[in-house]
């Protein structure tokens, strides 16, 4: 690709200012930003910062850079100065030259994985006591879709799970299911087995509610005190102990439950798109987690009370004791995590470690890093937590322990359906086969599902709306797919007309405003990557996709590609077409979603 016009302009910039005013000025550190749309211009430099050493109004010197740039650079034909903003304007021919390699470059906008630092992301983390749910699916849809974002912008990333598969959480199932499972399986009750330990999960809850309930009428117990004290709990804290002891029949037990629970992980896994390239389970971490406290212990970075529980003392940094080992040896999830991270580390020797966690775990986090730093570990420094909002549904609220989470399968079976629904309604389907039309319904109702929770700022809380995710029109990913269908369709009846875009004479063609205000939205494409890879936000990537998508339509609806008479005109028209559909595709790509060649 020729040079990108922002580092000659800044170059030329430099030296304007270097002949002019005697500045010498790096031009790695000259701002310019795209000129608003309001007014004429490409690019927009700021001069305030140079007119005290200029000894000149704003005005006037941002007159004489103009000058000396235009003079100087070819590429240059025009500028204007808005107090103290100067908009330079390029010629018709660079654009034009932009665009042929553009739409030659089958890789435009991406950088080759491996020219930055390499990169851990950990997402998904799912607990082995129920399915995933609509929470999941923001987290493996925001974890997998930032891994593919950051690989675009020249990281090298591995994608990891850790999978919770040990605790008093999975021990509660596994206690309802021996004392009411009566050998119920997967297979006899035709449920899925993520699903039906899911179940056994949320009838332990309810049992535990009757028995604390009665504790409380009994004892006046306040809610904790009840539930702590109730029987049931008081078993499932039994049976972890057992575990953690490696009870024979305690672990065959729970083998066979979690395994249940991974048949039933991977199938929505595949059907939500995303992959890993190494799954951790915390049953195999936390004891290396126990052996680096105990370690840190003897070397006095924490400290044991009377009870035996281990803690480490926060005071210094701001923040308060944090437990590491509760008083009967068992971890807690700081203690798997200091595991998982050291064996991550060994793994794969990559200190930067991202964390896609909810930010009710704002503050667990805070305290890993300063533990890690006290424990003298080189990726201390390298943790970033990707904190993000909770999902709520227009009904509230989910709630695991009462069952009234949104599970993930079925709300992805109900974006097809609703894709079908929909799609069949505007006539999208004439001339499709029926397996044409499952795949393409599929297409449309994960891209809708997968959009409108991507295109959200991930810090900000959310609320799903299914209904609002599958509309043609407006901000969605299905306005999107049609409009790269919309463009395939034009590509194919150029090829049936035998219209070829390589057949252009750059030098005959004139720009319209909304030709060249398309070409500008594309010409901003790598640089949109490399700042969504550095704020791990898909939501910019969502919403340049939106504007570009919505760009070509108002060009389209001016302007005919294959019925204009002028044939250089049309076969730029073409291949603007070409480079549109080729970044539409790659990224909707990078947030994880198909777009369909013909609606």
């Amino acid at each position: 690709m020729m040079p990108r016009i922002e580092v000659l302009l800044k170059e030329a910039i430099g030296k304007a200012l270097k002949d002019l005013f005697e500045l010498d000025v790096n031009p790695q550190t000259i701002a310019l930003q795209p000129t608003r749309k309001d007014y004429e211009g490409d690019f927009t430099l700021v001069v305030f910062p140079f007119v005290k050493q200029a000894r000149k109004s704003p005005e006037e010197t941002a007159r004489l850079i103009g000058e000396h740039v235009q003079e100087n650079l070819s590429e240059v034909n025009g500028f204007n100065v808005i107090k103290g903003f100067l908009n330079f304007s390029f010629t018709d021919s660079y654009w034009v030259s932009f665009l042929l390699q553009g739409a030659k470059d089958p890789d435009y906008g991406v950088t080759p994985a491996g020219k930055k630092e390499d990169v851990v992301i950990e997402f998904s983390s799912p607990n082995t006591n129920k399915p995933l749910h609509l929470g999941h699916i923001r987290n493996n849809l925001l974890g997998y879709s930032v891994a593919m974002i950051l690989e675009a912008a020249g990281h090298k990333t591995v994608k990891v799970n850790l999978v919770n598969d040990r605790g008093i959480h999975i021990c509660k199932s596994m206690l309802a299911w021996i004392k009411w499972g009566n050998g119920e399986t997967p297979e006899k009750s035709g449920k899925k087995g993520d699903k039906l330990v899911g179940d056994y999960y949320v009838k332990f809850e309810a049992e535990l509610k009757k028995e604390a309930q009665a504790l409380k009428e009994a004892h006046n117990y306040d809610d904790d005190m009840a539930r702590n004290d109730a029987p049931l709990m008081q078993e499932a804290r039994t049976l972890l102990r057992k575990w953690e002891a490696r009870d024979t029949q305690t672990v065959e037990v729970w083998k066979v439950m979690n395994n249940w629970v991974y048949k039933g992980f991977d199938s929505t896994y595949q059907r939500m798109g995303v992959n890993f390239e190494k799954i951790y389970y915390e049953s195999d971490t936390y004891l290396l987690g126990r052996e680096i406290v105990l370690e840190g212990l003897e070397k006095d970075v924490f400290y044991k009370k009377e009870d035996g529980s281990v803690w480490v003392d926060l005071s210094d940094e701001g923040l308060d004791h944090k437990l590491l080992l509760r008083a009967d040896g068992t971890s807690v999830y700081m203690t798997q995590d200091i595991g998982t991270a050291q064996l991550r580390y060994d793994d794969y020797n990559i200190p930067r470690m991202v964390y896609v966690v909810g930010n009710e775990q704002n503050y667990h986090f805070e305290v890993l890093k300063k533990v890690f730093k006290k424990l003298g570990k080189p990726y201390a420094d390298q943790l970033f937590h990707l904190s993000y909002g909770m999902v709520e549904l227009p009904a509230g609220k989910m709630k695991s322990r009462e069952g009234t989470v949104v599970d993930a399968d079925e709300l992805m079976e109900a974006m097809h359906v609703t894709a079908k629904e929909t799609t069949e309604k505007l006539g999208k389907v004439d001339g499709f086969s029926e397996d044409e039309k499952e795949t393409l319904f599929e297409t449309i109702g994960m891209g809708a599902l997968k959009y409108f929770i991507l295109k959200v700022d991930p810090k900000k809380n959310m609320l799903f709306n299914p209904e609002e995710s599958i509309d043609f029109n407006g901000n969605t990913g299905p306005f999107i797919q049609y409009t790269h269908a919309r463009i395939r369709s034009i590509l194919r009846k150029a090829e049936e007309r035998k219209i070829y875009a390589d057949e252009l004479d750059i030098t005959k063609v004139n720009l319209s405003k909304k030709e060249k205000d398309l070409l500008k939205t594309l010409y901003q494409f790598p640089e949109i990557i490399d700042q969504a890879a550095a704020a791990m936000s898909p939501a910019q990537i969502a919403n340049y996709t939106y504007e570009l998508a919505k760009e070509f339509n108002q060009f389209y609806h001016d302007y005919s590609v294959l019925n204009e008479p002028d044939k250089d005109a049309s076969r730029f028209r073409l291949n603007l077409s070409v480079l549109t559909a080729r970044v539409i595709k790659t990224a909707m790509g990078l947030l994880g979603i198909n777009v369909p060649d013909r609606m």
